[in-house]
């Protein structure tokens, strides 16, 4: 028995002479959030609609519980957008009991799931309010409990913070946590926040130009790149800072020196101890340190460490 819900294997697709995805192979289990991490135009969205049946590859396979992803039910996976889709002039409750009723959900099982879910998103006393009338987090909140009211195994949420308050946050992230660890889903998660998927997430892809480039827990992924701390510091006359890097980047223990906008970001074993001599090494170009921090390796810095501080649209 496989704990292998979700296979990928060498699924590529090409929008003409564009290749969006190029030959991506990876396992989502059973029962964890999966977190999916690239920057914009990376290829993350178009993997994952292949994933779930909204895109054909070009080539490759994608399998779901072993079957391949043709002779699938669809309602195995539910799908949470980045764009709210909702009815204005239904309530919440009719909204939910719809869509209950077009994925065939027993009348009697959907009343009773339908009224957990207001509970569990803190919608219940908004259940006979016309969507419309909602604010921002509760439409968010109201988007996702129609991406699960059908009991799916599979629940795709594509950037579900966007825009929301750190209450509606902190609510959504819970739930996101029972899905995993009450009702034994499996999350596919794509987000922008680095802390999001550092906390939510039990392993993240990170792809890049269509290729996947790390996959692995955060933890891991931490210790991996950027091993040890990071030193943040601002010099006195920014133009030095590429002479200030090949300087750094020849020290001992020194992991990496990456320029992000107008500082530098040194990583290295026992940054502290070593702060002495990377000042001095700094102010051998005739600069000064402005401004200095010293913190953990986070998940921003593998991010960055991978993809780069290019932005792209």
């Amino acid at each position: 028995m496989t704990d292998t819900i979700i296979e990928a294997r060498d699924i590529t697709r090409n929008f003409g002479d564009f290749q969006a995805v190029d030959k991506l192979n990876l396992k989502i289990k059973k029962g964890e959030v999966f977190g999916f991490l690239g920057p914009n135009g990376a290829g993350k969205t178009t993997s994952i609609n292949m994933m779930v049946g909204l895109l054909r590859p070009t080539s490759g396979q994608v399998l779901i519980n072993g079957q391949d992803l043709e002779d699938v039910k669809k309602g195995i996976i539910g799908i949470c957008p980045q764009e709210l889709v909702l009815w204005d002039f239904l309530t919440c409750k009719e909204s939910l009991m719809l869509m209950g009723d077009m994925y065939e959900v027993p009348r009697d099982e959907l009343k009773l799931r339908v009224e957990k879910l207001l509970d569990d998103l803190f919608l219940q006393d908004k259940a006979n309010t016309v969507v419309n009338q909602l604010s921002g987090g509760m439409k968010r909140r109201l988007n996702l409990a129609m991406a699960v009211v059908h009991q799916p195994e599979i629940v795709v949420l594509d950037e579900p913070s966007e825009g929301l308050d750190p209450q509606s946050r902190r609510v959504l992230w819970n739930y996101i946590r029972h899905l995993r660890d009450e009702e034994g889903k499996t999350v596919i998660l794509t987000t922008h926040l680095m802390d999001e998927a550092d906390r939510l997430s039990d392993r993240i892809a990170i792809i890049d130009h269509g290729k996947l480039l790390r996959l692995d827990t955060p933890s891991n992924l931490k210790k991996e790149i950027g091993e040890g701390d990071v030193v943040e510091m601002k010099l006195s006359d920014p133009a030095k800072n590429e002479e200030v890097v090949d300087i750094l980047a020849l020290m001992d223990g020194v992991h990496s020196v990456v320029k992000v906008e107008d500082a530098l970001n040194v990583r290295a074993l026992d940054a502290v101890g070593k702060l002495p001599q990377i000042i001095d090494a700094v102010e051998t170009t005739g600069v000064h340190v402005l401004d200095l921090s010293v913190r953990q390796n986070t998940l921003e810095d593998v991010f960055i460490d991978l993809t780069g501080t290019g932005l792209r649209e």
